[in-house]
């Protein structure tokens, strides 16, 4: 059985003197495992005071490489950690932190191959996502688990947080039974936010999962917690468990992982598998040396344009495109430009479904022409 050592009794002075947690729950925290899914904006203060409060031991999942753009957000990552993994950059960080907690680390995607193996080796799981895949993954893995589901979410300048867990309350279907239509909600890289969020709502994830070990307060089981970083103002909002739930409901007809991209539909149709449309940047900068006739249409926000632009180019917010189709001609080449190409690969697909024969996208988006044809546009 652990018991606290000397040196960890120093550590936790403030946590000893408090008899809400005292020696006993100290001992729960050392014994206490939780699984935190993604180092980003969210995983990072998570886990940062996770491990400061002496949870035992602490898993991290992340596949990515840390890359300049996560800097304004994800204090776990410094400017020297660019280009290195994710999971690399975390565990030096927090071994610095707390050299008492046993780090596990998974240096791969969460998948419906590996995310039930992964989930059922720890207490409770923090889901610091920024996708409609992975959460629904990370919900159906924890239901199927009997785990806890600490949930965040940030868009801009508001965050949810939640605990979702189907024993004692509703699960994340319950709340959000079908994703979004693709694209209809943007990830960060596309809307962008403020930098301080992530560290507030990955705050209250790291206070609830300690709630949960030491069993005090209450925590936000049945409830979904709003915050608004502009208004400064928190709205806490009932949510029911729904008797229908394909996973938790009374007749659960969801018994194991699903393929999580098609079911947001994030995958490619059937068409696109044959091969989407695409210029590349290259071929891009030819047409417009060239002279040739085409349509360059930029579906991104206004406020992205402020940042780099192509003229001349037809400008349609990616919202906007289906309602404006008259603005367009079925008989020219329209070469769909956003970003980073993801954006632009859907509004390619539409406009071939509504008759637009001519349309393309343009793979790697401005970004790719900033890199490969003109650095003096700015890649962001």
């Amino acid at each position: 059985m652990q018991e606290l050592t000397p040196d960890e009794l120093r550590r936790y002075a403030r946590h000893l003197i408090m008899p809400e947690v005292g020696r006993d729950g100290q001992l729960k925290l050392k014994r206490a495992s939780v699984l935190i899914v993604g180092l980003g904006g969210l995983g990072s203060p998570a886990a940062y005071y996770l491990a400061a409060a002496g949870i035992g031991r602490i898993g991290l999942v992340d596949f990515d490489l840390v890359d300049e753009t996560n800097l304004q957000r994800q204090i776990l990552h410094f400017t020297s950690d660019v280009g290195n993994s994710k999971t690399d950059s975390a565990l030096e960080k927090l071994r610095g932190i707390n050299p008492f907690v046993e780090f596990v680390v998974f240096r791969e995607a969460l998948s419906s191959k590996n995310a039930l193996d992964i989930v059922r080796g720890f207490d409770i799981a923090v889901d610091g996502t920024d996708n409609f895949a992975t959460r629904y993954l990370v919900n159906d893995a924890c239901v199927l688990t009997g785990k806890p589901n600490v949930y965040g979410s940030i868009f801009r300048f508001e965050g949810q947080v939640s605990v979702f867990w189907a024993e004692k309350g509703p699960c994340y279907r319950c709340l959000y039974p079908e994703p979004p239509p693709p694209g209809e909600v943007p990830n960060c890289a596309e809307a962008g936010v403020l930098g301080v969020l992530p560290g507030i709502v990955g705050c209250i994830q790291a206070n609830e999962a300690i709630k949960l070990i030491l069993g005090l307060g209450e925590p936000l089981i049945g409830h979904l917690l709003h915050f608004d970083a502009l208004g400064m103002r928190f709205r806490r909002l009932e949510v029911g468990k729904d008797p229908a739930c394909p996973i938790c409901g009374e007749a659960a007809t969801i018994t194991e992982l699903i393929d999580y991209e098609e079911f947001c539909g994030v995958k490619p149709s059937l068409g696109m598998n044959r091969g989407l449309p695409e210029v590349s940047v290259q071929e891009l900068d030819d047409k417009r040396n060239n002279g040739e006739p085409f349509i360059l249409l930029d579906i991104r926000e206004p406020h992205e344009l402020q940042v780099s632009r192509l003229e001349p180019s037809l400008h349609i917010p990616m919202h906007q495109v289906a309602g404006r189709l008259k603005e367009l001609d079925k008989d020219a080449e329209i070469l769909v430009l956003c970003r980073t190409g993801n954006r632009s690969a859907q509004i390619t697909q539409v406009l071939l479904m509504q008759g637009f024969l001519g349309a393309k996208n343009v793979a790697g988006g401005i970004n790719a022409y900033a890199e490969k044809i003109d650095p003096s546009l700015t890649a962001y």
